[in-house]
């Protein structure tokens, strides 16, 4: 009798030893195969134009929590990206100077610098380039000028020192160009590692199964092949309606209070290429879940139903629920942690009598 017990005790170990290693194997060609299409998102997304200083990012950070840099005085950088939202205002599009209401959804700023380009049709080569636009432009920010900027900012001294810190080899560090570099440099710190990161990196027990069948799912429906690198797109510019146009598929999201968009033509705007129709930048999937309203337009709330959309229009398909589950479970495991120093909202330096008074 104690033979049979111990015989199949043993049988049950072997079993269980067998699966685990399956397990393991499996794991191990999905981590693979996952290293094909993406990668670790680094600690901070340095430039060799634009290193990044302590002193950099220190001034890049009240830069952009303060609302100065605008004509009212009332609107910043994070007013748009707020930070401790994931870097937007969750907003179909926002709202500027005098409320007016700006044409796209604003993208996050978070792990923005990793991108291959700025703004959905890429018009801005870099994060230094894109800081210099929202300030200047007249529904947004909407500052009169380069030097109107610098006017406000020179009548602070502790702004002038803090340029002179960040900057100690110009002869003359604040320039329209340095604010808009100190903005990009502590833009360069929002990187928000995720369980993800840790996968790629070896840790196979990150993710749960069901995250690691998402995964699964996501690279076998060619999802992969423009949601890659380190934060799972921004590295290319593609068609949004590749078999259908993306208007006729989020229209039932049309409500009476709230109006279609314009049909937006993309990069064709910037390039004025045929071939650029209706293309955009591929928006990063890291935050996905917290980063909603979706799409350039902001016209879908729903994660799974912007999934839908996408599926439809650009690969022709409708996802089964058990396709969609999996996919929501793996973009969940790309939530990740904001860097605790950005969302410490800085105390600012105070105007002084000299200094030019908010327009509204």
């Amino acid at each position: 009798m104690k033979k049979m017990v111990v015989s199949a005790l043993s049988a049950v170990v072997v079993a269980g030893g067998v699966t685990f290693l399956k397990a393991q194997t499996k794991d191990a060609e999905l981590l693979e195969r996952a290293r094909k299409y993406f990668e670790p998102l680094p600690k901070v997304a340095d430039s060799k134009e634009n290193p990044v200083t302590p002193e950099k990012v220190l001034l890049g950070k009240m830069l952009y929590y303060d609302p100065r840099l605008s004509k009212s005085g009332l609107i910043s950088c994070n007013t748009c990206h707020n930070i401790a939202s994931y870097g937007v205002d969750n907003l179909s599009t926002s709202v500027g100077h005098k409320w007016q209401i700006g044409p796209r959804n604003a993208p996050t700023t978070l792990n923005a610098a990793l991108h291959v380009a700025q703004f959905w049709d890429g018009r801005a080569k870099d994060v230094e380039e894109q800081a210099k636009g929202p300030i200047l432009n007249p529904i947004e920010m909407a500052m009169d000028s380069p030097e109107e900027v610098i006017k406000r900012l020179s009548s602070i001294p502790e702004y002038v020192e803090l340029f002179k810190k960040a900057f100690p080899n110009e002869k003359n560090p604040l320039t329209y160009d340095n604010v808009a570099k100190a903005i990009a440099a502590f833009e360069r710190t929002l990187i928000t590692p995720t369980r993800f990161d840790k996968f790629l990196k070896g840790d196979t027990h990150a993710l749960t199964k069901m995250e690691k069948e998402g995964l699964k799912t996501f690279i076998e429906l060619g999802c992969a092949s423009c949601h890659n690198g380190p934060a799972l797109g921004g590295t290319m510019f593609t068609k949004f309606g590749i078999v259908g146009a993306y208007w006729d598929a989020t229209r039932e999201f049309v409500t009476l209070d709230k109006p279609t968009m314009p049909m937006d033509v993309g990069r064709y705007a910037v390039t004025k290429n045929k071939a650029d129709l209706y293309v955009f930048k591929v928006p990063s999937l890291i935050n996905i879940t917290k980063t909603y309203p979706y799409f350039h337009d902001g016209s879908v709330w729903s994660l799974d139903e912007a999934i839908q959309v996408m599926a439809k229009v650009q690969i022709g398909r409708t996802l089964t629920k058990d396709e969609l589950d999996k996919l929501l479970a793996f973009m969940k495991a790309l939530d990740g942690e904001i860097p605790k120093d950005a969302l410490q909202v800085p105390i600012l330096p105070s105007s002084r009598p000299e200094t030019p008074k908010p327009q509204l």
